[in-house]
């Protein structure tokens, strides 16, 4: 398979490896990317723990919470440039998308563009996204959404950049108060900013974490250790590597000394009651898309001759 600069930008971009790695890792790999990235991983000259799709596409993601705070939902919808991210009628119909989020029935996406609009029983989700795109002039599309519903606790969100990152956390907790509120908040900001990927190990599928021990060991192996010490090294290394995409064994970022448990149980001490987190969610707008790449003076140039 023929190797492109393009292929070799992607996974520089995915790992921060060199470039002429990166193009040996995929030649080696005959342009497998995801083996590619295993391959860089494996000769210790890509850090990332996971394969992370490049940010590119446009658009907002918005959230909702009821007053109570017990349903709370969180969307994305994309748009081809972010001239119109920041137009101010596109995220006022963003949030609007996001409190239909909030209400309802849909666990598909398909559904969810089928049901009703709620400002306009006579149309659809889809039939509102249609016309909004006529109205601002660029493609759009609702790309996902997630709704969270709290039977014993309460949901929280976060949006970062003005609608660059939005995360949801839903905390159990016989007590809602300031504080339990303001908990769920700080570890939304938490999510933003350290993007783990399992609330704890437990969450972890076995196949991950058999896949990262194999990686690890390779890695060993090839920087020259004994065979006899690697199984050791292995398993530090993976502990390790497995804290680190776990919510509550991180580094609280607002105080380093603590991890996320010990902040969440000095929060349960003062409430008084239980604190766990049931679950989170975390968008980053356009993560995994692929951007329109066009030079910004052809563009013109074209909308001049039509």
């Amino acid at each position: 398979m023929a190797i492109t600069a393009s292929m070799v930008k992607e996974l520089r971009e995915v790992t921060g490896a060199g470039m002429m790695d990166c193009k040996k890792a995929l030649t080696e790999t005959n342009g497998d990317m995801e083996k590619a990235v295993e391959f860089l991983r494996e000769k210790g000259l890509a850090a990332a723990a996971k394969k992370a799709g490049r940010i590119a596409a446009e658009g907002l993601v918005m959230d909702y919470i009821s007053e109570d705070g017990k349903v709370g939902a969180l969307v994305e919808v994309n748009s081809e440039t972010d001239f119109v991210a920041k137009n101010e009628d596109f995220r006022s119909y963003v949030a609007l998308v996001a409190k239909q989020a909030a209400q309802t029935k849909a666990d598909t996406l398909e559904n969810f563009l089928a049901e009703s609009w709620i400002e306009d029983n006579n149309q659809t989700v889809q039939d509102v996204l249609v016309d909004k795109i006529s109205v601002i002039g660029e493609n759009l599309s609702i790309r996902r959404f997630v709704k969270f519903e709290a039977t014993d606790g309460v949901v929280v969100s976060y949006i970062h950049g003005g609608g660059r990152i939005g995360v949801l956390v839903e905390l159990q907790s016989e007590k809602v108060n300031d504080a339990v509120v303001e908990a769920g908040k700080n570890l939304a900001m938490q999510v933003a900013a350290v993007n783990p990927q399992y609330v704890n190990e437990d969450e972890i599928p076995a196949d991950h974490i058999a896949k990262e021990r194999e990686i690890l060991k390779q890695q060993a192996l090839n920087e020259g250790k004994p065979e006899k010490i690697v199984e050791k090294m292995v398993e530090g290394r993976l502990m390790k590597t497995l804290k680190e995409v776990c919510l509550l064994d991180q580094a609280y970022v607002k105080d380093p000394d603590l991890t996320v448990k010990k902040y969440v149980d000095s929060i349960a001490k003062e409430v008084g009651c239980p604190i766990s987190i049931k679950r989170f969610v975390r968008y980053e707008t356009g993560e995994g898309l692929e951007k329109r790449e066009e030079n910004f003076a052809e563009e013109v140039a074209k909308q001049m001759q039509g």
